[in-house]
């Protein structure tokens, strides 16, 4: 198997839309599929998929197609989504909060296992199946629990003090909503969700 790192970001991205696009068509009953199908629903050109695939090794047959569950299998073994990854959750406002309440989540392989917050208000108060922890606890409860990625979900202000305690705890990944630039070091993996940035794009090509 390609090694992530020979593989193209853009494919990996790609890799991403075809699996989310593979469960609809599971969970729909189609156990196969062609290029061209997949490429028809995400407003692609079948050879790009193709491509894409190639990266990766055979996965269909010439005439045939694809075999929808085999390659979900396939295609979450090589996004690493094939395991369960545990996470805590830094700030339980209302995404926060929204995020402890989705179960789609753990059904694609996300348990969040701890939540953090400093406000008085919400220490000690259940969400699910959890209960929201004093954040200055964030070093020790991450090591005990063994989290592998967190999510920041907390102002601005607060982002960057958070995020160099989990590098402290080990944390090796964070998925960011906190809408500013963090300082961290070159081998942590960070992926920021910038709502308002992200609205800002949407927009531009509107016409009004």
């Amino acid at each position: 198997m390609v090694k992530h790192m020979d593989v193209p970001e853009e494919t990996m991205q790609r890799m991403l839309a075809y699996l989310r696009e593979l469960d609809c068509l599971w969970n729909e009953g189609k156990e196969k599929f062609s290029s061209q199908s997949l490429a028809k629903a995400l407003h692609m050109n079948p050879a790009q998929i193709r491509k894409d695939f190639s990266y990766f090794g055979e996965f269909g047959t010439r005439g045939v197609g694809y075999a929808t569950k085999q390659l979900i299998q396939e295609l979450r073994a090589i996004l690493n989504l094939d395991r369960t990854w545990r996470l805590a959750l830094i700030g339980v406002g209302n995404i926060g909060s929204a995020l402890l309440r989705n179960p789609e989540l753990k059904r694609q392989g996300f348990e969040i296992v701890l939540a953090f917050d400093k406000d008085p208000r919400r220490i000690g108060n259940k969400i699910g199946p959890l209960t929201v922890e004093d954040v200055v606890n964030v070093k020790r409860r991450i090591r005990e629990e063994k989290v592998q990625l967190a999510i920041i979900a907390t102002p601005v202000e607060c982002a960057q003090e958070t995020a160099d305690k989990l590098i402290q705890a080990d944390i090796k990944g964070f998925l960011c909503f906190a809408p500013c630039h963090l300082s961290i070091p070159d081998e942590i993996r960070i992926v920021p969700i910038d709502i308002p940035m992200a609205l800002g794009k949407l927009v531009y090509h509107m016409e009004v």
